[in-house]
């Protein structure tokens, strides 16, 4: 047998049965080479060794591409994700914030869109009774809804809620594997049509401190507005 003989049998033998086939070598006083053949002819039985290193060789091939695949997967994920941390040069700002009192309860939202010509739209206003997350939904949907109005291109926007960052920018598989955020689908569908005629929107999650013009907005929102009681 020769080399590549050996080769071919041992790429396509499981640990197990090059295990058993040391043990046979040892045992039979035969090679290694001819122990793994006699171990995977058995194993082969009817369909032929042939038939079964051709099987294994297909399964090898596949793994190889989903290997693949998940690789490429990862980095267009890493590089969304560069992306979103890569500061804006020039295009739309955006910032975003939305509370309730108590949780659930009055909601106030508040969000801050500026343009590169020096534009500048500042929203408060109370938007019902809700929890949090319907909120900060809420406060996003406005922003949007400005931009779309001003036509405004390059987006980005910030944010200091994770659960609603994280929920828009999950993939369309994530999605439709039923991933997102419970109780807010339809907030989520009602951005992302907002999103389609904006071109390439950017949602970077901030963390509450460097997010202080949209939380000033939206708790002046709550603070000059009467106390809205949810419906029986």
């Amino acid at each position: 047998m020769s080399d590549a003989d050996f080769e071919a049998l041992a790429t396509a033998a499981y640990k197990g049965e090059r295990v058993a086939a040391r043990r046979l070598a040892a045992r039979s006083e035969v090679s290694e080479a001819q122990a793994l053949h006699q171990v995977l002819t058995q194993v082969a039985g009817v369909q032929g060794l042939a038939l079964l290193l051709a099987e294994r060789s297909a399964l090898r091939e596949r793994d190889e591409q989903l290997r693949l695949a998940k690789l490429e997967e990862k980095a267009r994920q890493l590089e969304r994700r560069a992306a979103r941390m890569r500061p804006a040069t020039d295009g739309w700002r955006g910032w975003f914030d939305g509370s309730a009192h108590p949780n659930p309860g009055q909601i106030g939202i508040g969000a801050l869109l500026c343009g590169p010509e020096g534009e500048r739209v500042e929203i408060s206003r109370r938007a019902g009774y809700g929890n949090s997350g319907e909120a900060e939904y809420l406060a996003l949907t406005a922003l949007l809804e400005a931009a779309v109005r001003l036509g405004a291109t390059g987006l980005t926007v910030h944010g200091d809620s994770q659960v609603v960052i994280n929920d828009v920018n999950l993939s369309a598989q994530a999605v439709a594997a039923g991933r997102g955020a419970k109780g807010l689908e339809e907030h989520r569908q009602r951005v992302m049509d907002l999103m389609a005629p904006l071109g390439t929107v950017s949602l970077r999650w901030v963390p509450r401190h460097r997010n202080g013009d949209a939380d000033r907005l939206s708790q002046q929102a709550i603070d000059r507005s009467p106390a809205i009681a949810p419906e029986a």
